[in-house]
């Protein structure tokens, strides 16, 4: 073994032979990272922002997405070479680099990644460019082979007309002189041929393989490995600090306070750690959060009776109809915060050099990071360049209005005179003690049912704090009001004829974030299990009783209710072999699911062995990442319902810091998961998050079913006596 390979180096020499092979070469796409295009003076062809030919055939997609694991490299790919008519081997796949209004989401207004937009912003947008890309190489060879356009054909990569074929290559440079469509013709979905089949995700045998590059394997010459002390109660400052401990160590070459903490700054990352380790800080709590999670629940809750309430949806009159109910139910959800937990932590690389900049990370909003390193190093946002890496994961982290890491290596940058190149590093500890959470939340519902067992009144209060306050995404806001706070417990797909929700804005200075389905990951937990308690009082099957109660409008909904409802085989039996059903339905980001689940008593623990999920996502694009994401989206929310919970002890100190006491769901837990794809002709939606949200409220629907145990404070592992 070679000592001084690196650990990507590793990987990608001990575990490229036995996995690479997995695939055969003529059916593989490939991915890498961001290049800069040769152009025309190479014999290529850039028909727009988002395609590059070269003379060897390759197709590069610009994906305008970052990959964290959620397949757009794939997705995107797939329908540039759709419209292309391309082989399958040409794709390539490369992050776009920043540029907000080229490669801007189409549903935010700026380059952006989240609320599973990728594939449902860009269908029709990189169906063109495929399209337009395929007009201009038809017209090339017609001019070439002096022939009608319209008689040219291509099928999978080559380009022909009677007995004349060629590859795109060879017509690169001819096309790259003609003028693009403005408005080039897609195809009829009858004629897909990639659209709807699984294809294998461009970036799985680089990532298998070791030899894709994540911003841990960028390396600067020069470069300072830093990492940062950080106040260990959420919203604190440094009030002094002693650094001849830190100095003392080897490697360490420089300690400086940034706004953000104390940054070490080192040859290594281990001088780095070992540095940080002996610095001595006292720390400046006047406006940090220190009260504990137990004090903060309390005072949520009591804000569910004292708070201002603010309306968020209101149909009929809700307190009228629950006045005159023949039966009231009255139930208070406890959700805690929770860290977004991504497998590779917060990490960033920037390099200053001659009054310009390039930084490297997995920015997932790239304007918001590159406006915070250049307002730290006093520079001009477009001298500092942008290179989006791979990331493994986010579930929201990288998101941040706040450029949180882009502020952090900014201000590293310019504490250190402004030239040089230095590597943030975060632990994992750092990660999950670092905050920007989702959002602690009480729910406090009240239910009513008539004579005959049927729903009469619907009141839920939420109380939370804003994500969007305080960022530049507060515009967004309306009234006072944050719509990710409350989405999903308004515009329910249930005829109910008086209901209310409102909204209480809670504060704290424990900073907050999107989460993996935002704020459905607690309302479709508060609704579908107070909404089955109200169902088994009025003595109503839970499938049934939910189709019942489905507005006309929506076929979808019941479309995906039936389809897992037919999978799990529900027949109104609730337990049975010593198991226990539940089921859940929940939209979220303009995506149908719904969920059975399967679970059984293990110990006085749910153990859930089988989850049935229906999905209607519009399009299906790619099926296998389809499924892969609902899958993935059904692991995660099922580890964080059972075992998550970020808890601030005494003073504010938050107790977890790595995956022991912040523990995922382990293989040998995950349910065997069964995923059924409603066909549909309808535009793509998002499939990165729905998943989420109905698998916790049809866990706990079984389990109240088997054991007759209704848990309303998550994680079940909170529960006395677990």
């Amino acid at each position: 073994m070679n000592m001084t390979q690196s650990r990507r180096q590793f990987l990608a020499s001990a575990a490229g032979i036995a996995i690479a092979t997995t695939l055969p070469l003529p059916g593989r796409a490939q991915s890498g990272a961001a290049t800069a295009f040769a152009g025309d003076g190479a014999g290529g062809f850039a028909p727009n922002a988002f395609i590059r030919i070269l003379p060897d055939d390759t197709v590069t997609v610009m994906i305008k997405h970052i990959e964290m694991g959620q397949g757009p490299y794939t997705g995107l790919a797939t329908l540039v070479a759709e419209e292309l008519d391309a082989d399958w081997s040409q794709m390539r796949a490369e992050s776009a680099p920043l540029d907000n209004e080229t490669y801007k989401n189409l549903l935010f207004g700026l380059q952006g990644t989240g609320g599973s937009t990728a594939i449902a912003n860009s269908y029709t947008q990189m169906r063109k460019a495929g399209a337009a890309a395929r007009a201009m190489l038809v017209q090339a060879a017609a001019a070439e082979w002096d022939v009608p356009a319209e008689e040219v054909s291509i099928f999978k990569g080559v380009v022909s007309h009677g007995a004349k074929t060629s590859s795109f290559g060879p017509l690169a440079a001819k096309a790259s002189n003609l003028t693009p469509p403005e408005d080039p013709v897609l195809k009829d979905p009858s004629r897909f041929v990639y659209i709807g089949t699984d294809r294998p995700k461009l970036d799985t045998v680089a990532k298998s393989t070791g030899t894709a590059t994540f911003t841990m394997d960028v390396y600067r010459e020069g470069m300072e490995t830093v990492v940062v002390r950080h106040p260990p109660m959420l919203g604190g400052a440094v009030a002094s600090y002693d650094d001849r401990a830190a100095l003392a160590v080897p490697g360490v070459t420089a300690v400086r306070q940034i706004p953000q903490g104390v940054a070490v700054y080192a040859t290594s990352t281990a001088a780095a750690l070992k540095g940080r380790a002996r610095l001595s800080v006292e720390w400046d709590s006047s406006k940090a959060e220190t009260r504990s999670s137990a004090q903060m629940m309390e005072d949520f809750a009591a804000l569910a009776t004292t708070g201002d309430r603010l309306p968020a949806e209101t149909v009929g009159d809700s307190d009228a109809a629950l006045g005159g109910a023949a039966q009231t139910l009255e139930m208070e959800f406890r959700f805690p915060y929770l860290a977004h937990a991504p497998m590779e932590p917060l990490d960033a690389v920037l390099e200053v050099k001659d009054g310009r900049a390039t930084a490297w990370g997995g920015w997932q909003f790239p304007g918001f990071d590159n406006g915070a390193i250049a307002g730290a190093l006093g520079m001009n946002p477009q001298d500092v360049r942008m290179e989006v890496m791979l990331a493994g994961g986010s579930f929201g982290r990288r998101a941040q209005p706040s450029a949180q890491i882009g502020a952090e290596i900014g201000a590293i940058a310019a504490a250190a005179g402004g030239n040089g190149a230095w590597k943030l590093v975060w632990t994992r500890e750092d990660d999950l003690q670092g905050g920007y959470y989702r959002p602690m939340t009480v729910h406090r519902m009240r239910g009513g049912l008539d004579a005959e067992g049927n729903i009469a009144g619907w009141h839920d209060t939420v109380v939370n704090q804003s994500i969007m306050a305080g960022t530049p995404m507060e515009q967004m806001m309306q009234g006072g009001l944050d719509p990710t706070s409350y989405e999903g417990a308004t515009k329910m797909p249930y005829d109910l004829a008086d209901m209310t929700v409102d909204w209480v804005r809670a504060e704290s200075p424990v900073p907050v974030l999107w989460w993996r389905s935002v704020g459905h990951s607690h309302t479709g937990y508060a609704t579908e299990v107070f909404l089955d308690r109200l169902l088994e009082m009025g003595g109503k099957d839970p499938v049934q009783g939910r189709l019942d109660l489905l507005r006309g409008d929506m076929g979808r909904d019941r479309a995906v209710l039936e389809k897992a409802a037919e999978m799990a085989g529900w027949d109104g039996t609730r337990v049975k072999d010593g198991k226990g059903y539940g089921v859940a339905l929940h939209e979220s980001f303009n995506t149908y699911v719904a969920q059975v689940v399967e679970v059984e008593d293990r110990g006085g623990q749910p153990r859930v062995t089988n989850v049935w999920a229906a999905v209607d996502c519009g399009v299906a694009v790619n099926p296998n990442v389809i499924r892969a994401q609902i899958e993935g989206g059904i692991g995660y929310g099922l580890g964080t319902v059972l075992h998550n919970a970020i808890t601030l002890g005494d003073g504010g100190i938050v107790q977890e810091d790595n995956f022991d006491t912040y523990r995922m769901l382990r293989i040998t837990e995950m349910p065997q998961i069964h995923v059924e794809i409603i066909p549909s002709d309808a535009d793509p939606t998002g499939v990165g998050e729905p998943g989420t949200p109905p698998i916790g409220p049809a866990l706990a629907n079984a389990w109240r079913a088997l054991t007759g145990e209704t848990v309303t404070t998550l994680p079940f592992s909170a529960r006395a006596g677990a």
